[in-house]
């Protein structure tokens, strides 16, 4: 932890966003471990959706997926499999997590993309989140959301990671 209480990781997602211009705003909350614990926090904040990040892998373990989702979207294996034309996807292991993106079980975050510098991890966005002004996402912490443009995410941040979505229709 850095002086201010918050974690290197954290600071690491920050500097980027200072260095790649991006604006944002930070909103620190209790914990959110579960999307419920989100959906109570996203009432409160309001200007903005609040992303469901599911990291998902396929059976053998080899190939891994970070979806991200409005959070009031159910998630269907076998609707996302099917138009990605994959083996049935299943939850990654939360070891998964540590080692591909630098964060624990509830602070799952496209911010975590940063730390998979072998590009490891593919990238797959609810086109629905494409018409939103504004989204939230935890900065690899689950103390903490930040809001920032969704254009900025899609054009800013993601080409400085050199990460090219696939976009796929998560049903209500």
């Amino acid at each position: 932890m850095l002086e201010d209480g918050m974690s290197e990781v954290e600071k690491q997602v920050y500097d980027l966003l200072k260095i790649l211009n991006i604006q944002y705003e930070v909103i620190h909350h209790e914990p959110a471990h579960s999307i419920l614990d989100c959906e109570h926090i996203v009432k409160e904040l309001g200007n903005g959706v609040h992303c469901k990040n599911l990291f998902l892998c396929n059976r053998q373990e080899t190939e891994f997926y970070l979806l991200l989702v409005r959070f009031d979207k159910k998630f269907r294996t076998a609707e996302i499999s099917k138009q990605i034309q994959k083996a049935r996807l299943s939850f990654a292991k939360d070891e998964y997590l540590e080692k591909f993106l630098n964060v624990t079980p509830g602070a799952v975050s496209p911010m975590g993309l940063i730390f998979d510098t072998k590009k490891e991890v593919q990238l797959l966005i609810d086109r629905d989140l494409l018409s939103e002004d504004k989204i939230y996402f935890h900065p690899c912490v689950n103390t903490a959301s930040i809001l920032m443009g969704t254009e900025d995410f899609l054009t800013l941040f993601l080409k400085h990671l050199e990460y090219s979505p696939t976009y796929v229709d998560v049903l209500l």
